[in-house]
């Protein structure tokens, strides 16, 4: 397994050995999309309006992280993480809480509200998408019958 590793420039027995296992498993092994390439190595500081835009982008575009974070230029992971903290804890869960930022209650309840309308419009916007393309797939299934 080293030698592998080596030759591939794999950085680790314990990733190669996890293929092969999903291989002999007949699982699928995921890929970025990105061809093998480091999508960003290092992210860039964003503001709060900024990781907002950015993950109503992502949601729009069916969580497709390695296409967001090309766009942006901000790593894959930071823009999954934001992802999940807004789908589990909402709009205020994009705030950087780290150093002395303003807290919730110095935030004006028009910034809050602008910014939670964002991303409901964006979750709206995919939701209607998934409807409109299921719609299509029973129209095209009754049509081959």
């Amino acid at each position: 397994h080293m030698e592998i590793c080596k030759r591939y420039g794999i950085k680790s027995t314990r990733q190669l050995r996890n293929w092969i296992f999903k291989y002999n498993g007949h699982e699928t092994l995921k890929t970025s999309g990105s061809g093998g390439t480091p999508i960003m190595a290092k992210g860039r500081a964003t503001t709060y309006d900024q990781r907002i835009e950015i993950v109503k982008y992502c949601i729009e575009h069916q969580q497709n992280y390695a296409e967001t974070a090309q766009k942006f230029q901000v790593s894959y992971q930071q823009i999954y993480s934001w992802t999940n903290k807004y789908l589990t804890d909402g709009v205020d869960a994009l705030q950087d809480k780290r150093g002395k930022r303003k807290s919730e209650d110095e935030m004006s309840e028009v910034e809050k509200l602008r910014a939670q309308n964002k991303l409901l419009q964006a979750e709206n916007k995919r939701k209607q998408m998934e409807i409109d393309i299921l719609k299509k797939l029973d129209e095209l299934e009754r049509m081959r019958f």
